[in-house]
């Protein structure tokens, strides 16, 4: 039994959230919440409210035992990149890629 909660569109890079998916991935859910309130990364907090969605969803849907459910799978994936301009000297103009993020972390429970 899986519960899982998505993320879709979230303005951080991929590769700053897969830091901080590091740090929760195989540990209870508990102990990963934990970890994530007292992480000083921008990714922090949208990780901790997906992860809360995700325990939510495996406590009313699936009829899970939270004390047991663990981050079976957490990863993070490129979204959509806005494409933005900035002046640059002799009228020139450079492009700012500003990445997004679709992030998906599935808790199981333990058996």
């Amino acid at each position: 039994m899986e519960a899982r909660a998505e993320l879709k569109h979230v303005r951080i890079s991929p590769r700053k959230v897969g830091i901080v998916l590091d740090l929760i991935r195989n540990k209870p859910c508990d102990v990963a919440m934990a970890t994530l309130r007292l992480t000083p990364k921008s990714a922090s907090e949208p990780l901790q409210k997906l992860l809360k969605s995700a325990m939510a969803n495996a406590e009313n849907n699936h009829m899970m035992d939270l004390s047991s459910c663990y981050i079976a799978e957490c990863f993070c994936g490129a979204g959509i990149t806005m494409k933005r301009i900035r002046p640059k000297d002799h009228g020139r103009a450079h492009r700012i890629l500003k990445r997004t993020s679709n992030i998906t972390l599935v808790v199981r429970e333990k058996e």
